[in-house]
C-alpha cells in the first residue's frame, strides 16, 4: 500500500503574485503618464506645426512703375467673336490713353506702348465681346507723350496688414482671403506710398494678425518692423456683409495706421452678388492708396518717433535736442574738473603710466526669459538694453505665457553678462552656452 503525505505549510507563492501585481500595476501608471506627455507634446507641435503650414501665402504679383488703367467697360459687336475681341482690345487702349492724358496717336504707336492688357472679366459670344478690362503702359515708352517719368517715392517704408473682418472673424493672413489677393494684385509701382507687402506665407500668420493691428507696445512693433526692414504700419479693414447667400455683399472700408491705430478715412461699397466681389476689392484698393497719399500730401502719415528710439533710423528732433544738451552739459562739467585738478596737481608727482586697456571683445549670447504677459516682456527688453556693455539685443521666439528668447550682443564674457544681470535685479540660472532671468 502506498500512502502518499501532503505536508503543510506557509504559502509562499501568494505574496509573490501580490508583489509582482504591485510592481505591474506601477509599471502601466508611469507608462501612462509618459505616453499621455508625449502625446500632449506631439498635439502641442502639430498646433504649432498647423499655424505655419498649408498654403496661406498669395505672393505680390505685380509692382513696377508702369503705368496701369484698369475698370475699362467693353461691349462691341463683329461678324465672329475673335474680330469683336480685337475691336474691344483697341477700344479699351484708347480709352486708358486718354484717362493718363494721352496725346492723339495712331493705334500703332499705341499698341506699341502697351505692356500688358489685364482680363478683370470677360464674356465672348458668336457675335459680341463684352469685358472689363485693365491696360498697362510701358513707362519708358510712353514716358515721352506724358511728360516725364514717374513720380518719386516720398513715404518711409510702410508694412501692409490688410485685414477682413467678416461673420465676426478678424483675419489677416491666417487663411487666404479676397482682400489680401486684393492687395497682392495691386501695382503700387506708380503711387507715392512705399508698401511693403508680406506674402502671407510661414511666420506672417503669427507675426502679423489682427490682434499685432491693436497693440500699444512699442517694443513689440519696434521689433516686428525689423523683421520686414518696415518704419511704420499701414492697416487697411475691410468689413463685409453679405445680405443672403449668392445675394449682395456690402464692404465697409477703413483706412487705419500707426501702432496706435488711428483713422485717416473710410468709405463704403456694395457688390450686387459673389461674381462681383474680386472687383469691388480691386476698386477699394485703389481708394485706399488714394488715401493713403492724400494722408501723406497732408503730413498725416508720418512714422511714429516712438518706434525709432532705439533702432537704426533717426531720432526725433526734439529727443536729438536733449542730447545735445546733456552732451554741452557733461562737456561743460569735465572742463571744470579738469581745471581743478590741474590747479591741484602743481606739486603731485607726475603719474604712472598706465596700462592700455584691451578693448572688449563683442559676443552674442543666448538668454531665455519668463513673458507672462505684455508688461513683463516690455520692461525685461529695456531692462537688458539699459545693461552697461550691451551692444544690441533681438528676439528670436516670443512666446506671450511661457518662455522668450533673445539674443544679446555684449562686450564681455557670459560670467560678466549674468553678474549684470543680477546686479539689475534678475535671478540668473547660467548654463553652458546660455542664460535663463525671471524676475
Amino acid at each position: 500500500m502506498t500512502v502518499i503525505s501532503t505536508l503543510s505549510g506557509p504559502d509562499l507563492s501568494a505574496p509573490k503574485h501580490a508583489a509582482s501585481g504591485a510592481c505591474l500595476g506601477a509599471y502601466a501608471r508611469w507608462s501612462f503618464a509618459v505616453s499621455l506627455a508625449l502625446v500632449l507634446l506631439g498635439s502641442g507641435y502639430a498646433l504649432v506645426l498647423a499655424q505655419v503650414s498649408g498654403d496661406r501665402g498669395i505672393a505680390p504679383t505685380a509692382s513696377s512703375s508702369d503705368i496701369e488703367v484698369v475698370g475699362i467697360e467693353v461691349d462691341v459687336r463683329a461678324d465672329s467673336g475673335m474680330e469683336a475681341r480685337d475691336q474691344a482690345w483697341r477700344q479699351a487702349q484708347r480709352e486708358a490713353w486718354g484717362r493718363v492724358g494721352g496725346p492723339a496717336i495712331s493705334d500703332g504707336q499705341l499698341s506699341g506702348m502697351v505692356s500688358a492688357i489685364v482680363i478683370q472679366r470677360e464674356r465672348v459670344g458668336p457675335t459680341r465681346y463684352i469685358a472689363t478690362l485693365g491696360i498697362t503702359f510701358d513707362r519708358q515708352r510712353a514716358g515721352r507723350f506724358l511728360g516725364g517719368a514717374s513720380r518719386a517715392r516720398a513715404s518711409a517704408p510702410m508694412l501692409l496688414i490688410p485685414v477682413t473682418a467678416s461673420a465676426g472673424a478678424y483675419t489677416a493672413f491666417e487663411v487666404r482671403n479676397p482682400w489680401q489677393r486684393a492687395w497682392a494684385s495691386f501695382n503700387p509701382g506708380t503711387s507715392r506710398i512705399d508698401y511693403v507687402r508680406p506674402s502671407g506665407a510661414g511666420g506672417d500668420s503669427l507675426l502679423l494678425n489682427f490682434g499685432q493691428s491693436g497693440r500699444r507696445s512699442r517694443a513689440w512693433w519696434r521689433t516686428t518692423l525689423d523683421q520686414y526692414g518696415a518704419a511704420d504700419a499701414l492697416v487697411p479693414i475691410a468689413r463685409l456683409e453679405h445680405q443672403f447667400p449668392g445675394g449682395p455683399i456690402k464692404g465697409t472700408f477703413t483706412a487705419r495706421y500707426g501702432p496706435d491705430s488711428k483713422v485717416l478715412e473710410g468709405f463704403t461699397m456694395e457688390a450686387d452678388g459673389p461674381g462681383q466681389l474680386a472687383e469691388m476689392l480691386g476698386e477699394a484698393v485703389t481708394r485706399m492708396d488714394r488715401i493713403y497719399e492724400q494722408a501723406l500730401a497732408d503730413d498725416k502719415l508720418q512714422p511714429d518717433p516712438t518706434l525709432r528710439l532705439g533702432g537704426s533710423g533717426q531720432v526725433d528732433p526734439a529727443i536729438e535736442r536733449l542730447i545735445q544738451i546733456g552732451r554741452a552739459i557733461r562737456e561743460r562739467d569735465s572742463a571744470a574738473a579738469a581745471a581743478a585738478t590741474a590747479a591741484n596737481a602743481a606739486s603731485a608727482i607726475a603719474p604712472t603710466a598706465q596700462p592700455a586697456q584691451t578693448p572688449a571683445i563683442v559676443r552674442s549670447f543666448t538668454v531665455q526669459f519668463a513673458t507672462p504677459d505684455a508688461a513683463t516682456f516690455d520692461s525685461t527688453l529695456s531692462a537688458v538694453r539699459q545693461l552697461q556693455g550691451v551692444r544690441g539685443l533681438a528676439v528670436t521666439s516670443t512666446a506671450m505665457g511661457g518662455t522668450s528668447v533673445m539674443s544679446v550682443s555684449y562686450g564681455g564674457d557670459m560670467s560678466a553678462l549674468a553678474a549684470a544681470l543680477r546686479a539689475s535685479g534678475f535671478a540668473v540660472r547660467e548654463g553652458a552656452t546660455a542664460l535663463a532671468i525671471s524676475r
